[in-house]
């Protein structure tokens, strides 16, 4: 059955989930801030410049949980700057999105709310709109890459409930790193080339692995070029190549522009700690100037030393910022005293790595070829026609498999293992689409078909009967807990465990991924 607009009830039950957990999250975070006391960590604490009023307190208690950690360096960066360098690690387009929501929409607020306060109430509102959005929007890509409604439904739903739900809520950028990514990907699916190159490049502009979905725009150029390649003969074979050049030079373009945002931040970042003279109109506030001088930090046009890297052939300072600051590298993590941590990205590097595992076996001439390449044979014919036309192991989640086996392998070995859960979970769709195949797969308590849709699948069928048609699946599946598979109850003990958990203790500043 077509989607109309506004008329598809798994779309709105979709929205209605989401708004439903962004306030249970905001809700929870208020009780556990509350009732636990904060740990003393030994991370980014910057000073207040201006004295706080009663509702600046009140906005503290209820939502301080969502400015700990990574959230201080985005609220700092957004009502000073990048004054420190350390600071570059974090890309400008989230922390502008809260300067300028601050002062605008929550601009008549500022008699009661100092800046950094309703910096903050803009992060929450920003996000709970974001992380919204992005379930929505990875609704509509499930629904045009599954070939199945009902697993593009039981996808949004488990992004709902994702375990890095605490980062989706707090002011960090994984939610709208999210809406941008799978915003792309939805209008790439459509066929709107440059208007998801346009998203691509937002995307990277919030978070430094944006970069890499440019392959996104590669792999769909390519496979329309080898398409009509080799649906193409003789003459049009001599047209279909004179028009590599144009080819060749818009995916120049596209590529051009998602890379463009890391870029110039890299250049932004090269005059201003790199030059002299560059912003020394520009007054430290002296609490910020005795931060440095307390903790070390190096601070733009400082003291006239340059910073090492601004030596280099190629000066980039985020590349700096995660060796010298961070210690992340090649195999830097593989230490015995990070054993908790690689526990902790466990559950999300198994499920990263099953469905790599899955896809590969159950498509290997498609994953040879990167699916670019056709089979005629009679036999290998009905070899294809025995492969499912929709859902997870279909053609269409190849280029999403291989990103999201891309980002899991530079992830175990190349960065803080422990953030592999919130660094998958915002930036590739795969593990709630793999997540839902295996609970379509394996838990009876999903199996209701409708006949009279039973081979409907290139129309995006719903599996759902009437009576249930509507109904969330991950509500369904937690009212029949005990009537629940173990892996089902595997999957959703995972996403719910890491939720609690993860507002209980990163809201209160305690280590968490």
């Amino acid at each position: 059955m077509p989607v109309t607009n506004g008329g598809d009830p798994h779309r709105r039950e979709v929205v209605r989930f989401a708004v439903l957990c962004r306030a249970v999250t905001i809700v929870l975070q208020v009780l556990f801030n509350l009732l636990i006391p904060d740990h003393a960590a030994d991370a980014f604490s910057p000073p207040r410049l201006s004295e706080p009023g009663f509702c600046d307190w009140l906005v503290e208690c209820l939502l301080g949980g969502l400015s700990r950690w990574d959230a201080e360096h985005f609220l700092f960066i957004a009502e000073h700057g990048y004054v420190y360098e350390h600071n570059c690690a974090f890309f400008p387009l989230f922390p502008l999105s809260l300067r300028a929501v601050a002062g605008t929409v929550l601009w008549p607020l500022g008699d009661v709310l100092c800046f950094r306060s309703r910096l903050l109430l803009s992060a929450v509102l920003l996000n709970t709109l974001f992380s919204v959005l992005a379930a929505w929007i990875l609704y509509e890509l499930g629904c045009v890459v599954l070939q199945c409604r009902r697993q593009a439904f039981l996808s949004a739903s488990l992004f709902c409930i994702t375990p890095a739900n605490v980062f989706m809520a707090a002011a960090y950028s994984e939610s709208m790193f999210a809406l941008l990514a799978f915003g792309a990907m939805w209008q790439l699916e459509k066929g709107c080339f440059w208007r998801s190159s346009l998203l691509f490049s937002l995307a990277s502009g919030v978070r430094s692995n944006g970069v890499i979905n440019a392959g996104f725009l590669v792999y769909a150029k390519m496979k329309r070029f080898a398409s009509q390649l080799q649906a193409g003969n003789g003459i049009e074979l001599l047209l279909i190549l004179g028009q590599l050049p144009v080819l060749l030079l818009s995916l120049l373009v596209m590529c051009g522009s998602v890379f463009l945002p890391f870029v110039l931040f890299q250049f932004y970042a090269y005059f201003w700690f790199c030059s002299t003279n560059v912003g020394s109109e520009y007054a430290v506030p002296r609490p910020l100037l005795q931060l440095a001088v307390d903790m070390g930090y190096r601070l733009a046009f400082g003291d006239g030393a340059k910073p090492p890297w601004c030596s280099w052939d190629y000066p980039m300072v985020y590349s700096y910022i995660q060796d010298a600051y961070w210690n992340v590298g090649l195999l830097r993590y593989y230490e015995l005293r990070q054993i908790p941590n690689f526990l902790l990205a466990a559950p999300a590097i198994m499920l990263g790595s099953w469905a790599a595992w899955c896809y590969v076996a159950a498509n290997p001439w498609h994953c040879l070829t990167l699916g670019l390449a056709r089979r005629e044979t009679g036999r290998v014919m009905a070899e294809d026609s025995a492969k499912p036309a929709s859902g997870f192991c279909s053609p269409g989640v190849f280029v999403y498999v291989v990103h999201a086996t891309a980002l899991l392998v530079f992830g175990m070995f190349c960065m803080h293992v422990q953030v592999l859960t919130r660094f998958l979970g915002s930036s590739s769709p795969v593990l709630y689409w793999f997540s839902a195949h295996l609970l379509h797969t394996h838990e009876p308590l999903l199996q209701f078909r409708d006949p009279s849709t039973s081979h409907a699948a290139p129309h995006l069928r719903s599996s759902f009967p009437a009576r249930n048609k509507n109904e969330n699946p991950v509500l369904r599946l937690l009212k029949n807990w005990r009537q629940s598979t173990t892996l089902t109850q595997w999957l959703l003990g995972y996403a719910f465990s890491y939720w609690l958990l993860g507002l209980a203790l990163h809201c209160n500043f305690f280590p968490w991924t």
